[in-house]
């Protein structure tokens, strides 16, 4: 319960952790480069190289952070007592589990793009939106830049909250290490071009199928945060059913329609989809999208994960942490 609760405090009153420092931005520079190597984009080779790096981003990232914690656990526990080395594990355990997930981290990019539009510095928020969205905003009105927003931040619940969260939860923190690598790599490499059609097969097939579950259980979490604060819940399942398949991601639909329907809003990608019935978003519902997901994203984290890590992922994850200490220590 302690890590959970913590990791929680953590994104909440400290938030994101320094670009440079991120181990996000590491792994990205780690397939930046291996990207800059393949050459050929055409044959077999580039889908095995694309399962390849996967193998050995994960097995990196989630192996340092198996050896941090067990290495923190263990020498506390020898050197100190055994209450310091569990302390300083769920320390250690709650911050590098936050690094996998985001709640309140969307509110500060949308409240400098809400206060320009409340000032009437159009052009200045659409400058500020490119920076979470991958469309053109050159030219875009108020309503389709608040409905850039609230579509960014509900069509991220399900990648930056719920699936790290439910893996962290069967697997501890290696769980949480494959989503995250999976969702990077997809982000980077998921296109269905000549350059990265075979080489991004395989983490983007992987990606969707991670996000299978935690897609299709979002309405059910946003109908349950929108009760709770007033809103008109009772139309997050239907709509979602409903809507779902307008996006072309088979996973991100749903989290979008439900919040539409709850907020009583349209979202919009000219070219692309409407969702929902309602008028496009004000700034008042940019904020009441950013409250509805992170009360969501706190019940899923509270409930599912929580209940999950106390009966699964945290016996994994000491079983592998005894596993990668004793192989170290053979070696040393």
């Amino acid at each position: 319960m302690l890590v959970i609760v913590l990791a929680l405090a953590i994104d909440r009153f400290i938030g994101e952790v320094p670009n440079r420092f991120h181990p996000l931005r590491w792994m990205g520079n780690i397939l930046a480069a291996i990207d800059r190597r393949v050459s050929d984009r055409v044959s077999w080779k580039p889908v095995a190289v694309g399962v390849l790096s996967y193998l050995f981003v994960f097995l990196l990232f989630a192996g340092i952070g198996l050896m941090l914690t067990s290495l923190v656990r263990y020498a506390l526990i020898s050197a100190v007592s055994p209450l310091a080395g569990e302390v300083a594990w769920i320390i250690l355990t709650a911050l590098l589990f936050k690094v996998s997930f985001a709640i309140f981290s969307f509110r500060k990019h949308c409240d400098p793009i809400c206060a320009d539009l409340d000032e009437g510095r159009v052009e200045d928020a659409a400058g500020k939106v490119q920076m979470i969205v991958s469309r053109n905003t050159r030219g875009m009105d108020a309503g389709h830049i608040a409905s850039s927003c609230c579509e960014t931040v509900s069509e991220n619940l399900v990648d930056s909250a719920y699936s790290p969260m439910l893996y962290f939860g069967i697997l501890g923190l290696p769980g949480a290490v494959m989503f995250r690598c999976a969702n990077l790599m997809d982000a980077m490499w998921g296109y269905l071009n000549d350059k990265y059609s075979k080489l991004g097969r395989f983490p983007a097939r992987f990606d969707d199928v991670l996000g299978f579950v935690t897609s299709r259980v979002s309405p059910y979490f946003i109908a349950l945060a929108g009760m709770m604060l007033g809103m008109d819940w009772r139309k997050a399942v239907p709509a979602a059913k409903a809507e779902h398949s307008k996006t072309p991601s088979p996973n991100s639909g749903w989290s979008m329609t439900a919040t539409s329907a709850v907020l009583g809003i349209s979202m919009e990608k000219k070219g692309v989809y409407v969702m929902g019935v309602g008028p496009l978003p004000t700034t008042r519902d940019v904020k009441r999208c950013c409250r509805l997901i992170e009360l969501s994203s706190m019940l899923f984290l509270l409930t599912v994960c929580l209940l999950l890590f106390g009966a699964v992922g945290i016996h994994v994850q000491l079983f592998l942490e005894d596993a990668v200490f004793g192989f170290w220590g053979s070696l040393i």
